[in-house]
């Protein structure tokens, strides 16, 4: 992705986190070993490495890019399905990047500066309650600015699926 889109022209988020601990209980093999071990006595081993638990529909990774580039990433996401056991999807979204909101949804808060950028988010300013919530000088968007601004806006997502 790098290599064909630029480093700056795509947001990948892991989904999954390695927090599970895999041990091994080391026993002897050598002669004499049975004077040694105690067999499963104090089987609790040592630590050799960390694995995330998933479950079946869970998304594994997530890439945000600009539209142009989603083919690349498709095709990298493609290519990382095969350094997983298991069998994935990939699925393309209808979110504006990792926003809550639709494509078209977004445009329009954006235009009615009812949306504030928050990061690789964004939050939702209601129009209901305090008016101190809205942004000090909203920027009226028109569909052309909208169009001509290259943003991170699709999101291609990595899922387990049953095998």
């Amino acid at each position: 992705m790098a290599k064909h889109a630029g480093k700056d022209a795509f947001h990948l988020r892991v989904r999954a986190h390695p927090f599970h601990v895999l041990r091994i209980n080391k026993m002897l093999s050598c002669a004499g070993a049975d004077r040694l071990q105690t067999g499963m006595r104090g089987a609790f081993g040592k630590p050799t490495g960390t694995c995330a638990r998933v479950a079946i529909g869970q998304v594994l990774l997530s890439v945000r890019c600009r539209d142009a580039h989603a083919p690349q990433a498709h095709e990298a996401l493609r290519r990382a399905k095969f350094k997983f056991p298991g069998r994935q999807r990939i699925i393309t979204s209808g979110k504006w990047g990792f926003t809550k909101f639709s494509r078209d949804e977004y445009l329009r808060l954006k235009r009615e500066g009812r949306v504030v950028p928050d990061g690789s988010n964004a939050k939702h300013c209601p129009d209901t309650g305090k008016g101190d919530r809205l942004p000090a000088s909203p920027r009226p968007v028109t569909d052309e600015w909208a169009s001509a601004r290259p943003h991170l806006s699709t999101l291609l997502t990595l899922c387990k699926i049953k095998s």
